[in-house]
């Protein structure tokens, strides 16, 4: 039976005030244990120091102490595994990369309890989930939304966990989106020159900075605020147009910030909703004169947002190695631009 492990930490010099702070600056990297972690370890009475537990996060600490950390075996995970079939871009003893499809919602939630994506991990990694937070499960670092399809990097160990997540909040992952707007998004058009947040940069590319916020009336929205809400930064450059003039475009849409709907809401607040978007794309309507009634239609009725996560690059947590990998168009979306681009 496996036993749990023991981690030594001996407090560096000019600690921070709190056991908790002071335990998360100097613990092994190789531990690849948490701030939060620690915190709940510690309220568990499983940090010692000369023998006696310390259960007080807020514990005073000294340069010199020497605290033992009993960390417990990972338990089994309290959400079930699910035999769904998944798309695997790549794998290996830390983490996985898959590639979402449309529909399929990233963790169970009340109004989605099963046939997610961590149910479907859950079953297929088994028993190399090594544990994430003390529990055998996926490691969920970054999400998109149920209906965008494309790919999605998730940490099968601790260590992999938070290496990763420390890239996503230094923005230093590449990722890079691929959408179906209304409308063409050209820093040419004076109208956009006078959106607020809008910005432009060299090679045709529009950025967007403003701060996200719950929507006020509705709680499952987001929205664009100026004060209170958290940084966001879209850019997007154009690949190609469709219909006459400009009736819509393929965009590239890449993320310094990673806010729930950021892109969605973000394409939507220029004026260029993403086509099939129910909750963001406004009212805009396509013209039956600049794109013919096939187009129209199809576009009318693309049963979901026209967005996939089509890139993804990153440092290896474990490795070093950089690591890249791209997904091809899904056959709605390759259907939907290949219609759009015969249009009359």
């Amino acid at each position: 039976m496996p036993v749990p492990s023991l981690v030594r930490v001996t407090i560096a010099e000019n600690p921070p005030a709190r056991l908790d702070k002071a335990l998360a600056r100097d613990v092994p990297e190789a531990a690849a244990l948490s701030r939060s972690r620690l915190a709940r370890l510690i309220a568990d009475g499983a940090v010692r120091r000369d023998g006696a537990a310390v259960t007080d996060a807020k514990a005073r600490v000294a340069a010199g102490e020497v605290f033992e950390i009993t960390v417990p075996v990972a338990e089994e995970s309290h959400i079930g595994g699910e035999e769904i079939a998944l798309d695997i871009v790549h794998e290996d003893a830390s983490l996985i990369v898959v590639n979402k499809p449309a529909g399929m919602v990233v963790h169970p939630a009340p109004g989605s309890p099963g046939g997610t994506l961590v149910n479907a991990l859950i079953a297929h990694c088994g028993e190399s989930l090594s544990g994430v937070g003390g529990e055998k499960r996926p490691g969920v670092v970054h999400r998109i939304d149920k209906d965008t399809s494309g790919l999605l990097v998730v940490a099968k160990t601790d260590a992999a966990h938070h290496g990763l997540a420390a890239q996503f909040e230094r923005h230093s992952v590449e990722r890079h989106y691929r959408a179906v707007v209304h409308g063409v998004p050209d820093r040419g058009d004076p109208r956009l020159k006078g959106v607020r947040g809008v910005s432009f940069e060299p090679g045709g590319v529009v950025k967007i900075t403003t701060q996200l916020a719950r929507h006020k009336t509705d709680r499952q929205r987001q929205a664009v605020v100026w004060s209170g809400g958290r940084h966001a930064v879209t850019r997007a450059r154009v690949e190609e147009t469709f219909g006459s003039p400009g009736a819509a475009a393929l965009v590239d849409c890449w993320l310094e910030t990673g806010r729930t709907h950021q892109i969605r809401v973000h394409m939507a607040h220029v004026g260029h909703g993403l086509i099939g978007d129910p909750v963001y794309g406004g009212r805009r309507k396509l013209s039956h004169k600049a794109l013919g009634e096939a187009a129209v239609e199809t576009a009318r009725s693309f049963p979901r947002q026209a967005l996939h996560a089509a890139t993804l690059g990153f440092v290896h947590p474990e490795t070093g190695e950089a690591l890249r990998f791209e997904a091809a168009l899904p056959d709605d979306m390759a259907a939907l631009i290949e219609t759009l681009r015969n249009s009359a």
